[in-house]
């Protein structure tokens, strides 16, 4: 169970395809006598693709893209703004196309919320009615379906995928020991189903974010809860259908949308694409001149702000060795900048190397020893390593659909002496030492072997459960050990007993960091700053000479070609694909050490 893609993959573009809403001439010149009146302006976000928390980049040589992501704090950042700028009447938001965890569409759906309380007005347009899709619908007070748009609007659906017989298969076994009865990372690779431990707390999760769609849904539309549930069964609504039933406000077509907004904010309505937004596009590289340029022109994250500031950090994606160094990195590097008054801290990981997660924690406490406020803000899951990082914070806030907990370890290693002994491959091994085979990939654990595991994965459960105790302190609410033994939870869930301190997204982060160092007007920062691809390829290196970081190897074992090379791989549908995938690189993960903090997969259809 993926938890990332639990919830519904993130992320968003916005590309300016509403070809029908393009921006209007220049506003005219000022009148000698009296300012002109200032135009209406409708803010349009058209979001495609993930929403990234970062927007860092892998680079590659072969990577000359010059345009870089959308991040969710660049999107927020743009609501806040439209919420406060006079000009702006209206937004119209358009995010079919868009692959969004639950708590990103619960914090999107907390600024159209926001927006609608200070009188302005939320449009939504949409060709498909999605789970996600009605629930931003229901902030909006203009939801407009296409009339013959496809409605899904069918519940929850998790499926986890077992790779036992795959593995079986492959000659590969994978050898498991779990701290904590509700650890249930590594069941995928062993089991051909859950244990009851681990359906018990699937059927708990998926039910907290069931209850949460229908709660949400129903408050928005001012529908009862029952209602919402038999529309959700119903499971063959037509547009028609969801209209009548007070899901949707209105049936139109695009161009007939277009005709609506100006009827009603007049032609000279304003239609921005780009409302407070960065330039997404990147520099201009029509020639070979323009790359020499950039080569040589690049500029450094280093230089440091003239102005007081909150920087906002973000973690995304597995804990590992690589994807820490930059993170931590940054860290010290805003300990020594003196107008760095506050550090958001943005968590989207399920976890990883428990070694890679106490390497983070202790920059993480480093800055908190400075005696600045350190904050963190939770994505669509915060879980087992990804809880680890976060427990120093002064305060930790949560999307009620964010999942975070799994505190707990889970050792393993995968044997590949039966992949080996298909491939024609035999070994012979001489060892001096009792436990010093115990890595060996040619056989499982022995009981000397798995104890030596057990006893080290023991002392990390302990020293993780410290960091925990001594990060939440009174806030938790009964002994760590009843709340933990890998046990995971909702953003909700976990504020009743005390691993979060409040529910909110990035933006409730942000404010709490400003009120937090008593200082007024701080600007707020993304750092690193997000760069496209070849950007990032080019930018010249933050040095610093009193570190030393720990980059990382990249992954070497390539199960993904062994499965690909039958033509398997290109024939599995995209989840399964991207689980084959998944595996590949956790098997990787486990070679470099034994001893992991991740939390479950969990993979659902939204």
């Amino acid at each position: 169970m993926d938890m990332r893609a639990l919830i519904y993959g993130l992320a968003m573009v916005v590309i300016p395809t509403w070809g029908l809403l393009a921006a209007d001439a220049p506003a005219a010149a000022e009148s000698e006598k009296s300012p002109a009146p200032v135009k209406p302006l409708i803010a349009v976000y058209e979001l495609a693709g993930k929403l990234v928390e970062g927007g860092q980049h892998k680079q590659s040589l072969l990577d000359m893209d010059a345009s870089r992501p959308l991040t969710l704090f660049d999107l927020t950042r743009s609501l806040g703004r439209a919420l406060t700028d006079s000009a702006v009447k209206a937004v119209l938001l358009d995010a079919d196309d868009a692959e969004l965890d639950f708590a990103q569409i619960q914090e999107i759906r907390s600024h159209l919320l926001a927006l609608r309380e200070a009188g302005k007005d939320v449009w939504l347009y949409s060709e498909h009615l999605t789970n996600g899709i009605a629930l931003l619908g229901s902030a909006a007070n203009h939801f407009a379906l296409m009339p013959e748009a496809d409605c899904g609007f069918n519940g929850i659906y998790a499926e986890s995928m077992y790779y036992k017989g795959l593995l079986d298969k492959l000659g590969v076994q994978a050898d498991v020991i779990h701290i904590g009865d509700f650890k249930s990372y590594g069941e995928a690779y062993y089991r051909s189903g859950p244990s009851s431990y681990a359906k018990q707390q699937q059927e708990t999760l998926i039910t907290s974010i069931f209850e949460q769609l229908v709660a949400q849904v129903a408050s928005g539309r001012k529908l009862p809860p029952d209602k919402v549930r038999g529309l959700i069964d119903n499971g063959a609504l037509t547009a028609a259908e969801v209209v009548s039933a007070g899901l949707a406000d209105e049936l139109l077509y695009r161009t007939e949308l277009v005709e609506r907004l100006h009827e009603k904010y007049g032609k000279e309505a304003k239609f921005d694409r780009k409302f407070q937004l960065p330039d997404l596009d990147g520099p201009d590289l029509s020639g070979l001149l323009d790359v020499f340029q950039l080569m040589f022109h690049s500029k450094s994250d280093a230089a440091k702000s003239k102005k007081d500031y909150v920087a906002v950090v973000a973690l995304d994606g597995d804990i590992s060795d690589a994807s820490v160094a930059p993170v931590r990195s940054q860290i010290l590097k805003l300990i020594k900048d003196e107008h760095a008054k506050a550090l958001v801290l943005r968590v989207n990981s399920p976890g990883g190397s428990a070694l890679a997660s106490e390497v983070l924690w202790e920059a993480a406490d480093q800055w908190k020893r400075a005696k600045r406020p350190l904050v963190v803000s939770m994505g669509g899951v915060a879980a087992s390593g990804g809880y680890y990082v976060a427990s120093p914070a002064d305060r930790i806030f949560a999307e009620p659909g964010t999942i975070t907990g799994s505190i707990g370890v889970v050792g393993m290693k995968f044997v590949i002496g039966g992949a080996l002994e298909k491939l024609g491959i035999t070994t012979d091994a001489i060892q001096r030492g009792k436990n010093a085979g115990a890595m060996s990939i040619t056989h499982e654990y022995s009981k000397e072997e798995a104890e030596m595991i057990r006893k080290s994965m023991t002392a990390v459960y302990a020293t993780f459960k410290k960091r925990v105790t001594d990060g939440r302190g009174k806030a938790l609410q009964g002994d760590l050990e009843g709340l933990a033994g890998g046990r995971v939870y909702s953003g909700k869930e976990a504020l009743a007993i005390g691993l979060v301190d409040e529910l909110g997204g990035l933006r409730e982060a942000i404010v709490h960091a400003k009120r937090a160092t008593k200082l007024p007007k701080l600007e707020v920062r993304l750092l690193p700053e997000p760069k496209s691809p070849i950007e990032g390829l080019f930018a010249k290196p933050d040095k610093d000479e009193t570190e030393i970081i720990r980059s990382g190897a990249a992954p070497s074992l390539r199960l993904r070609q062994v499965v690909a090379s039958g033509g398997l791989l290109d024939a599995l549908p995209p989840a399964a694909h991207a689980g084959v995938e998944r595996l590949a690189g956790r098997i990787e993960a486990f070679r470099a050490s034994p001893i992991l903090l991740l939390g479950p997969e969990l993979n659902l259809r939204w």
